[in-house]
């Protein structure tokens, strides 16, 4: 359980790091079933599992793209691993989210892997979650980031724009200096006094960092000879409404109508406060 403090510095920040909430063994066990879903040998298949930098030269502006570079993407991963289901049941994990998001009943938006392999890992260009989730309604969603691996700078590790949560949806103005610092493309833009000053966000094997759905965050290149894996998973407050007003990936999978709860086996409860 998150203390007051902690809270508050969530809702100051966009973000917040929680604690080591895998041990050595249960880590281990999702390291294998992650390879056991990248190369395709699991019986039941993720939503996606895909190579992002095939496609994110349309989404992010100033960034360089390389053939050879890879940031590996699996999405729902929890649909082709028990392992994955029950760590996005985790209890630590959904208590504090649903003590972050003032809720009584979490769901699985979707979850995501984001793998960047040794040398070759690409970045994950400066973005919100929200506006690339135009579906769902209220942008009152909160992440929770295990890392399967130490992440940091070296092995690119997720930096964020403390305060940024607060400024709405500003995807479009968002852009990229080549060194991999963000920027506002009009400031006129932004709220009266906010900064586009990123921070490094640093996470241990094991443990868990929480952000929410507007904060800014992107990951640089992994340079290094470490491997950088981990595994997001995006919940839903219970009043998550149904809202489409583009496309999505998970749109296939919604089986009420605009303007309702989104329920259903595909977003299963993980949470109930008794």
């Amino acid at each position: 359980m998150l203390s007051e403090g902690q809270i508050k510095e969530f809702d100051t920040n966009g973000f917040l790091k929680g604690g080591v909430v895998l041990g050595e063994d249960e880590v281990e066990t999702l390291r294998e079933e992650l390879e056991k879903v990248m190369d395709g040998r699991s019986v039941k298949r993720p939503v996606l599992n895909r190579n992002m930098r095939e496609s994110e030269s349309k989404l992010y502006d100033n960034m360089k793209m390389s053939v050879d570079e890879k940031v590996v993407q699996v999405v729902n991963i929890w649909m082709a691993s028990d392992a994955f289901y029950r760590h996005a049941c985790h209890s630590v994990i959904t208590e504090e989210i649903a003590q972050l998001c003032r809720t009584d009943t979490l769901r699985i938006w979707h979850d995501q892997v984001q793998y960047k392999p040794p040398l070759s890992g690409g970045p994950t260009g400066w973005h919100q979650d929200h506006p690339l989730w135009p579906i769902i309604q209220p942008a009152e969603l909160v992440s929770a980031w295990v890392a399967l691996d130490d992440a940091v700078i070296e092995n690119g590790c997720m930096w964020m724009v403390p305060g940024s949560h607060k400024w709405g949806n500003q995807m479009k103005n968002m852009a990229t200096t080549p060194e991999f610092k963000p920027y506002a493309k009009d400031p006129g833009q932004l709220p009266e006094g906010a900064a586009v000053e990123a921070v490094p966000f640093e996470i241990k094997k094991g443990q868990v960092g929480y952000h929410h759905c507007l904060t800014w965050h992107g990951s640089p290149h992994n340079r290094s000879t470490m491997k950088r894996r981990a595994i997001a998973v995006h919940y839903m407050p219970g009043y998550t409404r149904y809202e489409p007003a583009g496309g999505h990936v998970m749109n296939d999978y919604v089986e009420v109508g605009p303007g309702d709860i989104l329920a259903g086996e595909h977003f299963p409860v993980v949470y109930r406060k008794v």
